[in-house]
């Protein structure tokens, strides 16, 4: 048995087929890719790694198979899930992915080919595990595989209060032991009849008298959103990374797939060298970042804009540079994904019936308007730009200036309140 002092569990204890996980490449890799990106760019001391989180899901998954009576075989695959979790990501974690997937068709947790080869492979089939299998777990598929990859996760337990504790920010703060103890197993026959959208095996729900716990998740991933997972200067360093990403292999033989496995000083090293790339990465590394031209709220962005997929966004992109007469490469258009909560599906026993979350809960609907009143399209460009860029931009894209939460006539300071 291996033990681990942790920030937030205390001492975490690790045997079996996690110990034998624990030093193998593709795990111990994870030292070197950051938690939350870029966000140590706006709480220093954000610097937390998805090593360390892999072993708080892996400690979650455990107090809940324990709690649950899950054993055997079964528990070691929910076990080795819960420390491979994260092995398939790239960089900088989720922020690569959009342009990675774009090339390869795989997300972060299309596992399947890293865990049937090398140490991982081995290490899984010398504990009677079959690799496929576990990967589907990690891919939220099979039986009981909701405890690593669901509504109601552990690792989503462990990111929010791991992420509250680096940041300093208090609001994703959960009571962890509690979920932990709460959660059961109904068969899907026991749902309204039909399972999980018809599905009949056994789902993940809170016990009796939790709907409060589960409004406390939800409202911690709103309250943490704006002002850690989506804060501006988060998103426009992000933003920065991909095109240096997408410039690194348009302009290099270096491919997605090589990309995919890159760590984050892998990457830095790699933009840092490139004349393509070098001074997006001088720009990063210095915190010399672009600033927001525009700053718009949902209801202002046309719906032509929110349905563009990526070769329409680089067309309007190109569109913006050439009306404001600035290079392609002054022009960062940043359109986040349509809002969703997918927390709101999670299941809850009220009165001996399993329920969704949305259909009991009166705070789903709330914060689903706070979500959508917090999502924010942005245009990026160099601060002696900006001005030029945002005319532009609200020209090109039919944004009203008038209703820009930053007006593109001057750009002006957004405090955390006004989120």
């Amino acid at each position: 048995m291996t033990t681990v002092k942790d920030t937030v569990h205390d001492h975490i204890e690790i045997d079996g087929v996690g110990a034998a996980l624990l030093d193998t490449p593709a795990v111990q890799r994870l030292r070197h890719v950051k938690q939350l990106g870029t966000v140590q760019l706006v709480y220093p001391s954000a610097n937390h790694t998805r090593f360390e989180h892999s072993l708080g899901v892996y400690h979650l998954a455990r107090q809940a198979l324990d709690h649950l009576g899950i054993e055997g075989q079964r528990a070691d695959r929910i076990e080795a899930a819960a420390m491979l979790h994260d092995v398939g990501h790239g960089p900088f974690s989720h922020n690569l992915e959009s342009l990675t997937h774009r090339r390869t068709g795989k997300y972060h947790d299309d596992v399947a080919e890293l865990l049937d080869g090398g140490e991982v492979g081995t290490v899984l089939r010398d504990h009677g595990l079959d690799p496929g299998r576990v990967a589907d777990v990690v891919a939220g598929e099979g039986t009981y595989a909701g405890l690593v990859s669901g509504e109601l996760d552990v690792d989503r337990m462990d990111y929010l209060v791991r992420d509250a504790y680096h940041t300093g920010v208090p609001y994703g703060t959960i009571d962890t032991g509690r979920f932990v103890r709460e959660l059961t197993f109904v068969d899907g026959d026991e749902i309204g009849g039909n399972g999980t959208d018809g599905d009949s095996s056994p789902t993940l729900v809170l016990d009796e008298g939790n709907v409060q716990t589960a409004e406390s998740l939800l409202l911690a991933r709103a309250l943490m959103n704006p002002v850690v997972y989506t804060h501006h200067v988060a998103r426009i360093s992000k933003a920065m990374l991909r095109r240096a990403a997408a410039d690194l292999l348009d302009a290099t033989a270096t491919t997605a797939a090589e990309l995919r496995r890159m760590d984050d000083h892998d990457f830095l090293a790699a933009i840092r060298d490139r004349p393509a790339t070098a001074e997006l990465s001088r720009r990063y590394d210095e915190r010399d970042l672009y600033k927001r031209a525009v700053w718009a709220e949902y209801d202002d962005v046309p719906d032509r804009v929110h349905d563009a997929d990526h070769e329409a966004e680089l067309s309007l992109e190109r569109e913006i540079s050439e009306t404001a007469g600035v290079a392609r490469e002054d022009v960062i258009l940043d359109v986040p994904p349509e809002p969703s909560m997918r927390e709101s599906t999670a299941r809850v026993t009220v009165n001996g019936e399993v329920r969704r979350l949305e259909r009991q809960s009166p705070l789903v609907s709330a914060l689903r308007v706070a979500q959508r009143n917090q999502w924010r399209l942005g245009v990026y460009a160099p601060d002696s730009a900006t001005d030029r860029v945002g005319r532009a931009a609200a020209d090109v894209l039919g944004l009203d200036p008038d209703a820009l939460v930053i007006e593109v006539q001057k750009a002006m300071p957004t405090t955390l309140d006004e989120f």
